[in-house]
Order: C-alpha cells, then sequence, then structure tokens
C-alpha cells in the first residue's frame, strides 16, 4: 500500500505569525518549545517536535515546517513523496534490526516513537541507541502492572538519560468498568473490555499525535496472530497525525528474530531487563493476566490463559487477527484458492485420529473395555504444536498397556461441538477417558512434559 507523506503542489503565503506546535495526541513531550512556521496552504500539516532524549535545553530559535524557504512572490513546487511500503517491507525483509531501526528514524524524525511494554522492549531501546539518532519512547500504565515493570522503567530511564512518555486510561471509564463488572471481570467475559478501556484507547490518542511508531513484535511470538508481520507497514487499525486510513506507518524491526536471538542480545549489550524474568515470565503484561509458562509451554501461553490461542492480542496489535480467526473458525494461514498451509500434527503410529463420528461414539460409550486419552488441538495452535514432541513420546510409552492415545482436531467446524460437549476451553485440552464410565476427566494441568502427562494416565487407570 502506498502512503502518501506530502499533498500536491501548493501555494505559499508571505505572512509568519507565533504558534505553539500542537499537543501530540493527550500527552505531552518534555521541553517543547516555540516555533515559528510558515502558513502552508495544503492539506496536510507537519509539525516540529523535540526528542524527549535530545538536549533538554529551552530553544527558542525559529523552526521552518517546510524544508525550504521562499521569497514572498514566489511559487513553491512541493513534491509529492509517496512511498510503497509493500516494497519497502520486502526491501528490508532480510536486514538487521539495527538498519531497519535506522531506516525509520531517519525516515520520520521527531514524529516516530517506540512503544515500551517493559519486557523484550528494551532491546528496541537499544538499537535506537545505537544509530545515535535521536528517539522517543512512550508506554501505556494500565495501573494493573507488576511491580517489577515500574521498576524496569525507572532503570531505563536512567541508563539511556531519557523520559519515557506514559499513557495513562481515562479515569471515568476505569471507574464505570470497576463498580459495574468489579476488578477481575476479564476472567469470565474475555479480557478485551478491560484492555480496550487500559490500553487501546491510551494507546490511540498517544498515536494521533505520531506518523510513525515502533513496536517489538516477532512471527515467533503468538500463534495465528503474529506469524505473518512484516518489518514495515502501514497501520490497518490505527490513525496518525494527518488523520485517515493511511496516515500511520508502524514498524516491526526484530519481526523476523527468534526470541533466543532477542536474548541473546540484550546478555551481550547488559541492559537492563524485567526481573520477572528470572521467574519464568516470558511475554509480560498486566499482573491478573499474567504468569510464568512451564515445560513444554509457549511463551505467549502465559498471557490471557483461560482463552483461545487466536484471541492473545490485548487490541494493540488487532490488524494481526484475522477475521476467520476472530470467528473461531481459523486454521492458520491459508494460500489464495483456501487450501490450509498448516500441516497435521501429532501423527504417529501410537496416536489414533478420531473423526467426529469416533469421538461421539467413544463418548457415548459406558462400559468402555479399554480407558482412552484423547488431546483436542489445532494444528496452526502453536501450544499445541509445543507438546507434539512428549504427546507422541507418551503414546510410544503407553503403546500395549491397555491406553489408547488418540487425537481430536476441534477447531473450526468442530469447535462450537467440541466446546459444548468435550470441554474444551482453549487449545490445547486433553482428556482422559477411564474404563466403565462414560465420564471424561479434563487433565488440569499446564505441565505437559512426558512425565506429568504419565502421572495423570497412572493415576486414573
Amino acid at each position: 500500500m502506498a502512503f502518501a507523506a506530502v499533498t500536491s503542489s501548493s501555494s505559499i503565503s508571505t505572512s509568519f505569525e507565533q504558534t505553539k506546535v500542537s499537543q501530540l495526541g493527550l500527552y505531552q513531550p518534555l521541553d517543547r518549545g516555540h516555533c515559528l512556521s510558515t502558513v502552508l496552504n495544503v492539506s496536510r500539516k507537519r509539525v516540529a517536535v523535540k526528542a524527549l532524549n535530545a538536549e533538554p535545553k529551552r530553544n527558542d530559535s525559529v523552526v521552518v515546517a517546510a524544508s525550504t524557504v521562499v521569497a514572498p512572490g514566489e511559487i513553491a513546487e512541493v513534491q509529492v513523496e509517496v512511498e510503497d511500503y509493500e516494497k519497502l517491507a520486502k526491501d528490508l525483509e532480510n536486514a538487521s534490526p539495527l538498519e531497519i531501526m535506522d531506516k525509520a528514524l531517519e525516515k520520520f524524525g521527531n514524529d516516530i516513537a517506540i512503544a515500551f511494554s517493559g519486557a523484550e522492549d528494551v532491546a528496541l531501546i537499544e538499537y535506537a541507541h545505537l544509530t545515535g539518532r535521536p528517539f522517543r519512547v512512550f508506554s501505556l500504565d494500565t495501573g494493573r502492572l507488576n511491580p517489577e515493570t515500574y521498576k524496569l522503567f525507572d532503570a531505563v530511564e536512567k541508563q539511556y538519560g531519557i523520559h519515557i512518555e506514559y499513557m495513562f486510561p481515562d479515569a471515568v471509564e476505569v471507574q464505570a468498568l470497576v463498580r459495574t463488572k468489579g476488578l477481575f471481570s476479564f476472567y469470565e467475559d474475555g479480557h478485551q473490555e478491560c484492555c480496550r478501556v487500559r490500553k487501546v484507547r491510551p494507546l490511540r490518542r498517544a498515536l494521533k499525535g505520531l506518523r510513525a511508531w515502533v513496536t517489538g513484535q516477532r512471527k515467533d511470538q503468538s500463534p495465528g496472530t503474529r506469524s505473518e508481520i512484516p518489518v514495515v507497514q502501514v497501520d490497518p487499525v490505527f490513525e496518525g497525525l494527518e488523520g485517515g486510513p493511511g496516515s500511520l506507518v508502524k514498524w516491526n524491526p526484530v519481526a523476523n528474530v527468534q526470541g533466543t536471538d532477542i536474548w541473546k542480545f540484550l546478555r551481550t549489550m547488559n541492559v537492563p531487563v524485567n526481573s520477572l524474568h528470572a521467574q519464568g515470565y516470558i511475554s509480560i503484561g498486566c499482573e491478573p493476566c499474567t504468569r510464568p509458562v512451564l515445560p513444554g509451554q509457549h511463551e505467549r501461553e502465559g498471557r490471557w490463559w483461560w482463552e483461545d490461542a487466536t484471541a492473545k492480542e490485548c487490541g494493540l496489535h488487532k490488524g494481526n487477527i484475522k477475521e476467520d480467526n476472530v470467528n473461531g473458525n481459523g486454521t492458520g494461514a491459508v494460500k489464495a484458492n483456501g487450501e490450509a498451509t498448516v500441516t497435521d500434527i501429532f501423527n504417529s503410529q501410537h496416536v489414533v485420529s478420531l473423526n467426529r463420528q469416533g469421538i461421539e461414539n467413544l463418548i457415548k460409550l459406558e462400559d468402555r473395555k479399554e480407558t482412552w486419552l484423547v488431546v483436542l488441538y489445532a494444528p496452526w495452535c502453536q501450544f499445541c504444536q509445543a507438546m507434539e514432541g512428549s504427546y507422541m513420546e507418551l503414546a510410544e510409552k503407553l503403546a500395549g498397556t491397555g491406553v489408547k492415545v488418540a487425537k481430536f482436531q476441534a477447531d473450526g467446524d468442530q469447535k462450537a461441538f467440541a466446546q459444548k460437549e468435550l470441554q474444551l476451553g482453549s487449545f490445547p485440552t486433553i482428556l482422559f477417558y477411564p474404563k466403565h464410565s462414560s465420564r471424561a476427566v479434563k487433565y488440569p494441568s499446564e505441565k505437559r512434559d512426558v512425565e506429568s502427562l504419565l502421572a495423570f494416565v497412572n493415576a486414573l487407570r
């Protein structure tokens, strides 16, 4: 998609007036000075803003908004700058995060800011620091963050000599939500409403003061939502300073970087990190919605663990969620002809593949001759993929013991049935069907290593 940075040719008035730089969204950068600007007769205006980590001394010198000053009576031709960001994303596909960050800061100057959440996003700040260019950082303080996250904010500000621009939720909206539904309504009706009040709306206000922003999204972070993110794109959801579709550019410098490589970089550069990482936390958000992950779990599984893998976005990157996944019918990436590109998992001679009729027959049996262990899964789900090895090893260990190990693909058209009849809450769900009983026992633990699963089976058979 092409993004027009400047409109077509316009006449320039010769009058000058003292003006204040307009406020960026609702967050106020420090040490903002006054500027004299030429009055441009154009539909889109450029705004001069002092970078937060630039020299803090106030400078009241004249700042000209136009790149060229013309004499009275002259007509200036303003060139139209059109950027094809799809092409740029392809050009930068194999570029390093440092090169991508440098390109972003060079291109947008003071009209771009880094979104800092207090986890691995410190890598973004380090990359920006290494470019040697001025940069700005903002963060969303939801009021529900861990104490360790606030301590990291302070350490990062001191390390880099910057002031993070904090955005806060509207107090009236938070008050209404809590008084109406309580402090933990998201456990019952999903996290989207709380995130909308505490994160999405403050972010929207922040981005209205920018032309571009930088995020720490990676392709390997979240199943079903981030596997196809480019290194740069026109933001599909939010609007920027100039307003309207296409007015905001989103940079993802570490999109193609593996999480393990991010951590190698952080250790090498010896930068501050959230102390929660040492306690098993990987993806860190608000305290009530974040927990450590266990062996065999995907990093994103520590966020909103009571919900489906396809819903694990707070709304800040809503454009990542494909409509089929929002409706619960997703099967992962799909080719143009509709053919699914995600191959099936749990393929083993020791794992029985059950279709709809097979699982229905199993749950109807009241006097089974054998016990069954069944995983309800979606092949695109990285949480399911993460336990594939341990589940197939378990099936091999149980071969010939009288325990049948099976799988049932419960996404797409089968999801509603699985939720109603098979206790499906999120992927993966593991069920044990004992002999002489029609009642299935749901595996209650998040530990999906072989030893834990085997202990569960042995305790019931």
